[in-house]
Order: structure tokens, then C-alpha cells, then sequence
């Protein structure tokens, strides 16, 4: 058995008034009774346990998403499920926010991210691109004593931050090997399409996508990234001046997790059920599309259970725990027609 508080008091010859008080950094006590209490933990082992002292204090918790302004399906599938969090921990003494703004900024980011106030706030969780800028900041909140979580999205070389999301490079992998098989014996290219390259998991999935191509598949030829910014014109153009230059276009990969624009924009382009098609996550759209065979393949990743999984780690390091890594890591899932 772990000492209790009471046992401290023992072990310190004082009264459990003074332990809570020198435990918890209150007021009126002697650096006598201090030092005596301060010895004593060392010499019986006492561990404190945050989690109880915010649970006798009432405590409540603050936890903040910050999440693009803009989107797609993807992104309303993200809000739904922290609105779902939000009511459910409603009586778990845990208040979710959301604030939504233009990540593409990372100089308006590092601007949000610098008027937080630590004292109000116990953790964040936040999508936005890679970027010096919002690198610096995440860094100066945690040093403010905000707990940072990267949320699908994150910062290379940042460190002291938690990850949430599945692995990126696997990903890529996946849909490399997935696109590799299914055009084993026919030699042609592969488009490749982006919503941006700035972002991290973007990056990833590129590099693992290419390692599994370029090793394995050498009858095969990835293409130059295409970035349609979430720009419904822009995608159209590029993808039919791509598709015009490049007849022997036989797969498309589309790495962001908004799929609806560039599948869109190849269905008006070609005969989108002529090609192999992979897609990241599961929405409406994607769903749809796979029902009626316009794409071939959903790599997906659980939306509600990253949202979970960032408030059960912001809540532990709150308290001061690690968070159980087993429980938190995001699945890469495969998804087809048949088993939707």
C-alpha cells in the first residue's frame, strides 16, 4: 500500500492540516513543520497523487481544440465528435472548447497561440500545418505550463508534446502497397494530390507513399504532389492539365484527409472508374464514392476516438500521469466496398 497523507502526519509528527497545507502550498505554515513534512516524504516514499488533490478541490478541467476555419466533411466530422466529448464530460468536471481558425497563417497561430492563458487553460490540442512560427509558440505555451497536444497534425522536432493520430508514414506506405497491387502488371503513372504540402502528415504520407512505390513497384511512376489549397477551380485545373499531359495515368492518391474536391474534380475530368483510386478518411463523400466505385480504397482513421484520446492525455499530464500508450495509439484502418 502506497503511504497515505495521514501516514505522512505520523511519519512527520505534525497534524494532517499541516500536510495538506505544505502539500499544497498554502499559507501559514513554519519552515519548521515544512521541513519536517518535506523529510519525511523523502524517507517514507510519499507520492502525491494530483488526480485526488483536483478531485478534493473540485477542479475543473480546460481543455482547448484548435482546429482549421476551414473544411470540409472531414472537418465537420472532427466538431461533431468534440461536441459529442463536450456533453459527456460535462459531469466529469471537464470543460471542451473549440476555436477555429486560419492555420494556413502561422504567424496568425503563433499570435493565438501566444495570448492563451495558462491559467486558464490546462491543454490544447492543435491541428495546423508545420511551421517554424507555430513550432516556437507551441514551445513558449508549454513553458507557460499548457499541456500541447500535435492533434493529426504535427511539428517536427518538437519535443515535451504528445502525438495524436495514426502513423502518417505508414500510412503512405499503405496506400503505396494498396495502389502497387492492384496495378501489379500494368506499367503507368500515378497522380498524386494534396490539399498542401506544408502540412506534416502531408509530408509523411509522400515519403512513405514513395518508398513503397519506388522499392517495390519500379513498373510504376509517382508524379510531382498537386496542391489544390481546398480551391474547387484550382483542383479542376490542375488535375485536367495533369491528366491531359500524362495519358498513361493509371491511379490516383489523394494524401489529405479531404477527399471530396479532387475526386470530384477527376470524376468531370475522366473516367474516374477507370483508374485506381486511394483516399484518406472516412466521410459522407468517401463513403459514398466507395459504395459506387468511383474510388477503390478509404485509409482511415477513427475521428472520435482522437478526439478521446487528446482529452485523456491533456487530463493525464494534467494530473501529472503518463498516458497509457496502448490505449491512445490511432489504428490504421482499410476500408472497401464490402466491408464498409
Amino acid at each position: 500500500m502506497r503511504p497515505t497523507a495521514k501516514d505522512l502526519a505520523e511519519a512527520a509528527g505534525v497534524s494532517l492540516a499541516t500536510v495538506d497545507r505544505v502539500l499544497n502550498d498554502r499559507p501559514f505554515v513554519s519552515k519548521t513543520s515544512s521541513k519536517k513534512v518535506n523529510e519525511a516524504i523523502e524517507r517514507i516514499g510519499f507520492i502525491r497523487n494530483p488526480a485526488a488533490v483536483n478531485l478534493a478541490r473540485n477542479k475543473t478541467y480546460r481543455f482547448l481544440f484548435m482546429l482549421p476555419l476551414a473544411g470540409d466533411q472531414y472537418l465537420r466530422e472532427l466538431l461533431q465528435r468534440v461536441d459529442e466529448a463536450r456533453e459527456a464530460l460535462k459531469s466529469d468536471l471537464t470543460l471542451v472548447d473549440v476555436e477555429q481558425i486560419p492555420v494556413n497563417d502561422p504567424h496568425q497561430v503563433a499570435r493565438y497561440l501566444s495570448a492563451i492563458d495558462s491559467s486558464r487553460i490546462d491543454g490544447v490540442a492543435i491541428m495546423a500545418p508545420e511551421s517554424p512560427q507555430v513550432r516556437d509558440a507551441m514551445a513558449r505555451l508549454l513553458e507557460r505550463g499548457t499541456k500541447v497536444v500535435q492533434f493529426l497534425s504535427g511539428q517536427e522536432k518538437l519535443e515535451n508534446t504528445d502525438f495524436v493520430g495514426v502513423d502518417n508514414f505508414a500510412a503512405g506506405a499503405t496506400a503505396g502497397k494498396i495502389i502497387g497491387r492492384f496495378l501489379k502488371h500494368e506499367t503507368g503513372k500515378i497522380m498524386v494530390i494534396a490539399e498542401t504540402m506544408m502540412a506534416q502528415d502531408s509530408i509523411e504520407r509522400r515519403l512513405g507513399f514513395d518508398s513503397i512505390i519506388n522499392s517495390q513497384f519500379g513498373h510504376l511512376k509517382a508524379l510531382p504532389s498537386l496542391e489544390t489549397y481546398g480551391d474547387e477551380r484550382r483542383a479542376e485545373t490542375i488535375i485536367q492539365r495533369t491528366l491531359e499531359n500524362n495519358r498513361e495515368i493509371k491511379a490516383a492518391y489523394i494524401l489529405s484527409a479531404e477527399a471530396r474536391i479532387p475526386v470530384a474534380s477527376i470524376e468531370r475530368c475522366s473516367d474516374i472508374r477507370a483508374l485506381t483510386v486511394v483516399v484518406h478518411e472516412r466521410t459522407p463523400f468517401t463513403e459514398e464514392a466507395l459504395r459506387g466505385e468511383k474510388i477503390d480504397t478509404i485509409i482511415a482513421q477513427d475521428p472520435g476516438h482522437a478526439v478521446r484520446s487528446a482529452l485523456r492525455i491533456m487530463r493525464a499530464r494534467t494530473d501529472l500521469r503518463t498516458p497509457l500508450a496502448s490505449q491512445e495509439k490511432i489504428r490504421i484502418e482499410i476500408l472497401l466496398k464490402e466491408n464498409l
